[in-house]
């Protein structure tokens, strides 16, 4: 698998074996490869201000467990469903409960800025559409709004959403389609933006 950092193209596989064959310094470039993705991941999960400790304790733990990274496999959802686990896990040890605002305005900073040569109406309308379906997210249920998320927030196709959710396929598909077809009760109008291709 390979994936762009900065610019160029990582060859995870081979970064991978760097490091599982005494080359440690080598997993920088996965971790420049992934921590704006995984970032965001925490951000939209609910980590709130931990975002960037919970991403930071998620890449030591991946690198810990590479051992039993599968190879073949991608690394993007592996390293996801590890964030995951941290943001549960930090949320949980913290006993807070983020309320929907602190999530939003977590995930608006996590999110890219509307370029500034913006038509000012679009930007708008821009803003005016991430809220409203960041209030509808809200009002899903985990397995919906986690499903929504990784497909078309985080831009992750079917395959990896399935594996960094550790879901089957179907799965995967059914609780989508389901999530779409409420958010579209609730949102009037909603066409989601397709995520990443596809790829079997």
């Amino acid at each position: 698998m390979r994936t762009r950092e900065g610019g160029r193209i990582v060859d995870e596989a081979a970064v991978i074996a760097r490091v599982r064959a005494g080359e440690p310094e080598a997993y920088a470039q996965l971790v420049r490869a992934h921590t704006g993705i995984a970032l965001r991941a925490a951000a939209a999960l609910g980590a709130g201000a931990d975002a960037e400790d919970v991403v930071q304790q998620a890449f030591v733990k991946a690198y810990c467990s590479l051992g039993r990274f599968k190879d073949g496999s991608a690394f993007k959802p592996w390293l996801l469903a590890i964030v995951a686990n941290e943001t549960r896990n930090t949320v949980r040890t913290a006993a807070r409960q983020r309320t929907l605002a602190g999530r939003e305005a977590a995930f608006v900073e996590a999110e890219p800025l509307i370029p500034e040569s913006a038509d000012p109406a679009v930007a708008a309308l821009e803003i005016e559409r991430r809220a409203a379906l960041r209030a509808a997210l809200g009002r899903l249920s985990e397995e919906h709004r986690l499903v929504v998320t990784y497909r078309y927030l985080l831009e992750m196709d079917e395959s990896e959403t399935a594996q960094a959710l550790g879901w089957p396929r179907g799965t995967v598909k059914s609780r989508l389609n389901r999530a779409l077809r409420k958010l579209e009760r609730l949102l009037p109008g909603f066409q989601p933006r397709e995520g990443g291709d596809e790829r079997e």
